[in-house]
């Protein structure tokens, strides 16, 4: 079983009467020390955000992926009487489309964020 770490550093912020009696209330409710409420809203938060961006970066990695094999499949399919790409022929393709996999995705994900603020 592995222990856990311990809390040897400390972080302290001054507040009112009427905002400590605010972030007690908040913990109680929560059935938490105010110093475990404080601990969860402070690393909670930037947990939360770490993931938000994570998932985001997720996403622009797997749509670029999606759009380059996506342009790759449509610039290399072979055609009525064409041979088949070469080996330098896909190589040089694949290396142009990686080259602008994640731009091409960013635009997108842009474009898709502009459409929908559009339509609210």
């Amino acid at each position: 079983m592995v222990k856990p770490s311990l809390r040897t550093k400390s972080i302290g912020t001054k507040v009112s009467d009427a905002e400590y009696a605010a972030l007690e209330a908040r913990a109680r409710a929560e059935n938490l020390t105010l110093s475990e409420w404080m601990r969860e809203a402070l690393l909670g938060s930037s947990h939360a955000e770490n993931a938000e961006a994570a998932d985001d970066l997720l996403g622009e990695v797997l749509l670029s992926e999606v759009l380059a094999l996506r342009t790759l499949f449509l610039n290399l399919r072979p055609l009525p009487d064409h041979d088949l790409p070469s080996e330098d022929e896909v190589l040089a393709e694949k290396a142009r489309v990686d080259a602008t996999k994640m731009q091409r995705a960013r635009e997108r994900l842009a474009a898709e964020k502009k459409a929908r603020e559009a339509g609210r």
